[in-house]
């Protein structure tokens, strides 16, 4: 392992010298081919460690582990024991923060602040949460019409489910999605993205040490091969998958053909808007954080600011002095507030976005076009637009990087339109003194979260997701529960 300087400690280095092998049927195994692929740190282009890829084959061993495991073991444990193996886990993780803030910090790129202070902890959260569910799952006694019967309801598990994990919160999303689909009693065979592979081995470490039934939950490591074969596979009964929207349309379409059930996270260009009587500290803080928090990779970025125009220069300004001080280097050093974005092929997708931005005529306020070949990293600084317009690419399409457009407005309804003049919907923003003005606008806009005076706070009982092209279904909270749960009615005869 060379990592030139963005160093681990001793139970992160622990777990890289292991070979990083798939977890099937309670089993860490190496491909049925034997081959893997390569891991790489953000933060010097380096290579980290090789990593198993899996298979046709493997697919189907873990599936079939998966299916044996949801008529067996896990379906002969009682709800009060599922919880107890939730909660378990959620202790694990908290006990082994450390290590698992660090293999994210160098996979991901991730400030090491960052993944300490929040995914970890709200990793753990996720799983403290849905361990109280498992007792909770009721089904409903139904006042029939028809004679001397008697007819109630069971909430069931939808089946064996495929996850497919995003590289830009990969412990977090991971637990976004386990914890519900392991409280409603489904089983699971999880693919993490392949540049971001590390935590998701070593969570499946943390889930065999705490007890968890061989085959309940399977990790395939490897590209979109493997996460198209889990779609494929015809014994998966539900796909679940967090990226872009055109690989969600796609799974989408393969999920209808064969009716299986899915839940869909997919892309945003979500706006952010500050009206005049707004507490604009508050609202530049907010905007910043929004946009270039984990370095612009999150689909419910702040990616569109929409400013009154008789505060707009103000804001502008004070997003340009902020972002002048940005602490922009390596993952693991604990003065980085801007980490890389996660691969070469990200910062040349970025780098493409910025340049034809200034091509298309915006002002770059913030920021600069970066270097055609990176130096090291895949650094990005804060990057900010003027002077747009709503046909501009940087204006209509995700860039899932630290870019921000920027634009004034005169009215509220203007406001509106131009926020809602987008394919997408997972979430959008506003800033006001005014609470009429603020609940109004939390009815107006087309997204899936509306953010008042603060941006994407989150807890796991709070649902998320988003409409339109941002997707299908919700996770967390009650009705990410439910996404995982089929209701089978039940008619008997009393006489």
């Amino acid at each position: 392992m060379n990592t030139s300087g963005n160093t681990v400690g001793d139970a992160a280095r622990d777990f890289l010298s292991r070979a990083q092998l798939l977890y099937i049927d309670g089993a860490l195994v190496a491909a049925a081919t034997g081959r893997t692929f390569s891991t790489i740190d953000p933060s010097t282009g380096e290579h980290i460690t090789e990593v198993a890829h899996a298979g046709a084959a493997d697919v189907t061993a873990a599936v079939a582990a998966a299916r044996a495991a949801l008529d067996g073991p896990w379906r002969g444990l009682s709800a009060a024991e599922r919880g107890l193996l939730l909660s378990r886990l959620a202790d694990l993780i908290d006990s082994n923060g450390d290590e698992l803030a660090e293999l994210e910090s160098l996979d991901a790129g991730k400030p090491i602040t960052m993944t300490r202070a929040l995914d970890v902890p709200a990793a753990a959260a996720q799983f403290r949460y849905f361990s109280g569910w498992p007792a909770r799952i009721e089904g409903e006694t139904i006042p029939v019409a028809v004679p001397n019967t008697l007819c109630y309801t069971r909430k069931e598990p939808v089946g064996v489910c495929a996850q497919i994990i995003p590289w830009n919160f990969s412990l977090l999303m991971t637990a976004w999605k386990l914890g519900a689909a392991l409280a409603a009693g489904c089983t699971v065979v999880l693919k993490p993205a392949e540049q971001t592979p590390l935590t998701a081995l070593r969570l499946a470490e943390l889930i065999e040490a705490a007890g968890f039934p061989a085959g309940t939950v399977n990790v395939l490591t490897g590209d979109g091969e493997t996460g198209a074969a889990l779609v494929d596979h015809p014994d998966v009964d539900k796909v679940v998958f967090t990226g872009s929207t055109a690989v969600g349309r796609e799974i989408g379409a393969k999920a209808g053909a064969q009716l299986k059930r899915v839940t869909l996270e997919l892309g945003g260009k979500s706006p952010n808007i500050i009206l005049p009587d707004a507490d604009l500290d508050a609202a530049i803080a907010g905007s910043y954080n929004g946009i270039y928090f984990n370095t612009g990779q999150a689909c419910n970025a702040a990616s569109r600011l929409y400013v009154h125009r008789s505060v707009f220069d103000e804001v502008i300004e004070g997003l340009s002095a902020r972002a002048k001080t940005a602490q922009v280097g390596p993952a693991l050093d604990p003065a980085t507030e801007c980490g890389p974005v996660v691969s070469a092929e990200q910062y040349h997708r970025v780098r493409g976005y910025i340049r034809d931005g200034v091509a298309e005529g915006a002002t770059l306020t913030i920021g600069e076009v970066p270097a055609s070949v990176p130096d090291g990293g895949y650094f990005i600084r804060p990057t900010l637009f003027t002077d747009t317009t709503p046909d501009m690419r940087i204006c209509r399409e995700e860039i899932f990087g630290p870019v921000l457009v920027a634009a004034p407005f005169d009215s509220i309804d203007e406001a509106v339109h131009s926020a809602n003049a987008t394919d997408y919907g997972l979430a959008a923003g506003v800033w006001t003194r005014n609470l009429s003005d603020a609940h109004t606008l939390a009815a107006r806009l087309h997204a899936g979260s509306v953010y008042l005076n603060t941006w994407a706070p989150g807890d796991p009982a709070a649902p998320f997701g988003g409409v339109k092209a941002s997707g299908v279904g919700r996770e967390m909270g009650r009705a990410g529960l439910d996404a995982y749960l089929e209701p089978k009615t039940v008619w008997a005869t009393l006489a």
